[in-house]
């Protein structure tokens, strides 16, 4: 194959793995919460075979599925954004990382003060939203960065673009990024910027930035790189692998941004991996718990994936998945839910076939490299022979 386009609808979940429960998450199902809103009509995905994947039973069966399918399971220990994508790129992570439910220790916050010359508030789990609600017309009087982390491992810095230049905001978080190492060494260093003079009108911006941590091992980008193909990055992707294995990268302003990127990418003539991560689906509607929002998320998805695959040549593979599950239906929490994630694969070559359920994320990784040509060594298996 001479291109592949890996897409990740960040969090589409679709159903609680065996875990699940020792995660906080009981009965979770993002996919089934979405097929319960009036908004949700995804009959490309359905025609791929999506109701065909293993324990999906909220969408209807076709009996001739347009791609080849599966159930991923997530083998490495975490529900995060970081973590699913590196067993996606070959990487499992046999141990979490570190998450604080009580707050950052003394001796962080007192770098990351030192570091950038600003005060510290709140410092505990919150909602992205509610944090700026309740501290910033604090900060708006102290100058302090707001400083807050989730269930999952990332220390996120917000700060008002009125007050404190956007340019600061991220001088911070590649200080703290420094910072949290070893030990401390979280996932992800979020920069969170929001405008408003007050509670009252507070809103968030498309500026965020994440800073993660380096993957520990290589990765499939990586490999891609070093064998000299191209490989193209859109959206949160660049950010996630700290800005290692890709070729070329473009950030998304919102999932319609990200789909138009990802198309301009296809309009030219490449060799390797369009890797691309659409957040909408996590950040504007699974943690805000807007479940018609995410079904229309996904009815805009499934209708340009419509107008997309026609596009695409005979040497071409569109690969269509997930990093972990945010069930826009449970309210024990606001956080990502521990799920197992659907694999359509389509292409003019793909045979339409169910690949059951796959041990790891990492079979991705296997596959993309195996269908490239490119050496790679990781523990998932590919499927590359049973799909073409």
């Amino acid at each position: 194959m001479k291109r592949i386009f890996l897409i990740v609808l960040d969090s589409f979940g679709i159903g609680a793995m065996p875990d699940s429960e020792s995660f906080g998450d009981v009965g979770v199902n993002t996919l089934r919460s979405c097929a319960s809103s009036a908004k949700l009509r995804i009959p490309n995905m359905v025609a791929a075979g999506l109701g065909n994947v293993d324990g999906v039973d909220c969408l209807p069966k076709t009996d001739c599925p347009q791609g080849a399918v599966a159930r991923l399971r997530e083998a490495s220990m975490g529900k995060d954004t970081t973590i699913g994508h590196w067993e996606i790129s070959g990487l499992i992570s046999p141990a979490p990382l570190p998450t604080y439910p009580q707050g950052f220790p003394k001796e962080v916050l007192d770098a990351f003060e030192a570091a950038t010359g600003r005060g510290v508030l709140c410092n505990l789990p919150y909602s992205g939203t509610d944090v700026i609600r309740d501290y910033g017309e604090e900060q708006k009087r102290t100058g302090k960065w707001i400083v807050y982390t989730s269930a999952d491992s990332v220390f996120q810095v917000a700060a008002n673009e009125n007050w404190i230049p956007l340019e600061e905001l991220y001088d911070a978080c590649r200080k703290a990024r420094k910072i949290l190492q070893g030990k401390h060494g979280v996932g992800r260093v979020i920069a969170r910027p929001y405008v408003g003079e007050d509670a009252a009108s507070f809103k968030r911006t498309s500026n965020r930035h994440d800073f993660s941590l380096e993957p520990p091992g290589k990765t499939m980008l990586d490999a891609i790189k070093e064998a000299g193909l191209d490989c193209l990055a859109v959206g949160k992707i660049h950010d996630i692998f700290a800005g290692r294995g890709d070729t070329e990268h473009v950030f998304n302003q919102s999932n319609a941004d990200g789909m138009q990127h990802t198309l301009d990418y296809a309009k030219r003539d490449f060799h390797g991996l369009c890797f691309v991560n659409l957040v909408d689906f996590d950040m504007q509607f699974g943690h805000r718990r807007d479940i018609d929002g995410y079904a229309k998320a996904l009815t805009e998805f499934d209708g340009w994936l419509g107008d997309f695959l026609p596009t695409l040549g005979s040497e071409d593979v569109v690969m269509i998945t997930a990093d972990h599950g945010c069930d826009p239906a449970y309210t024990a929490t606001t956080d990502h839910t521990r799920e197992f994630v659907p694999l359509l694969v389509l292409g003019q070559g793909v045979k339409p076939v169910n690949l059951g359920t796959r041990a790891s994320f990492a079979d991705i990784a296997a596959t993309v490299t195996e269908l490239l040509g490119v050496p790679f060594e990781t523990p998932g298996k590919s499927f590359a022979s049973e799909i073409l």
